[in-house]
């Protein structure tokens, strides 16, 4: 009668333990991620803000309209009146200083034509009053010229003046945005360079917080290779094999295969 024999071959005992502590770190390390506060590891907290230099850049944004003032004052120096607040102050002192030095010489030139006149016999006479009076018409005439030259001297000038400022205004509107956009743009970028070097740094905290998290897990996922590999050493297998039933003398060489066993064997045959 045939007899089936099966074989069974464990790992070792320690690597059965081993296994068992594993699951139990295991369901552990699950259990603790499952539970873990992600608001610790992530959210708004690991955005970098905006740094002081891009929020300076924000505020000095309104500094593109800073064109208007100089346009306005601009404009006010279109108009017929505008050279008025050029005008020197000391304008009408010149103007009376130089028509009174204008008398004096007018006045000085009379005796030298009533000299003429007393030489000619006209003095006193009709002749001689028309000369005074044409002599005092011509004064009067290039007092009148003197005048309008200084007052047309000082409105050219007061205009001219006024026509720079305007075009200085100007200028100034055309330059103002130029300047406050390369500004803003200064700005931006050195504050755009601060915000990274921030949020470097937020991103390391938040990689740390997410290692600390996973670290358990992470533990128990490389100690469970590890046993993996081990178990894989020690594989557990199973022989089935079948053999007829020994023979007295099979049996008797499985029991004692010794010679009082043969001879026992033998001597009953």
């Amino acid at each position: 009668m045939a007899e089936t024999i099966t074989q069974i071959t464990q790992p070792p005992e320690f690597i059965e333990a081993a296994g068992k502590t594993y699951l139990t770190d295991l369901q552990k390390a699950i259990g603790g991620y499952k539970a873990a506060d992600l608001s610790q590891t992530l959210g708004p907290q690991f955005v970098a803000g905006l740094s002081p230099l891009q929020q300076q850049a924000i505020s000095q944004a309104g500094g593109l309209g800073a064109y208007q003032p100089y346009l306005q004052t601009a404009a006010g120096l279109t108009g017929p009146t505008a050279y008025q607040a050029y005008m020197s102050p000391y304008q009408q002192d010149v103007i009376s200083t130089t028509l009174q030095e204008f008398d004096v010489q007018a006045q000085r030139g009379l005796p030298g034509l009533r000299a003429q006149q007393v030489a000619q016999g006209a003095f006193g006479q009709g002749r001689g009053q028309v000369q005074e009076a044409v002599y005092q018409s011509e004064s009067d005439r290039n007092r009148a010229a003197l005048q309008a030259q200084l007052l047309q001297q000082g409105f050219g000038q007061a205009q001219q003046l006024a026509q720079q400022d305007y075009l200085r205004n100007v200028q100034l509107a055309q330059a103002a945005p130029a300047l406050a956009s390369s500004q803003i743009a200064g700005l931006t970028t050195l504050g755009g360079i601060q915000q990274a070097q921030t949020q470097a740094g937020l991103s390391a905290q938040q990689q740390l917080a997410q290692q600390q998290m996973m670290q358990p897990l992470t533990a128990a996922q490389q100690y469970g290779a590890g046993i993996a590999s081990l178990i894989s050493g020690y594989p557990a297998s199973q022989m089935t094999q079948q053999q007829p039933s020994a023979s007295p003398l099979q049996t008797a060489i499985g029991a004692g295969a010794t010679l009082a066993g043969l001879y026992r064997v033998f001597g009953n045959q």
